[in-house]
């Protein structure tokens, strides 16, 4: 059996690499959240210029009864 000294080193070992561990995971977290971010806005802007450009180029139905009317 190992000594609680070495039991207690070890512990900490394993903390210190959870808790890098940790910290890395949550920069790439943030960097991604960033990344989808930029992409809606993105979406955004592309969704309403292609609504503008479909309304823009939509034909004019004109507005008739039907035959049965």
């Amino acid at each position: 059996m190992s000594s609680p000294e070495e039991r207690l080193v070890t512990l900490e070992a394993l903390c210190a690499e959870q808790e890098r561990t940790i910290e890395e995971l949550s920069g790439q977290i943030a960097e991604q959240w960033k990344t989808i971010d930029g992409m809606r806005r993105k979406l955004e802007v592309l969704t309403e210029r292609f609504l503008a450009v479909e309304e823009r180029t939509a034909p004019d139905v004109p507005v008739t009864k039907p035959p049965h009317w």
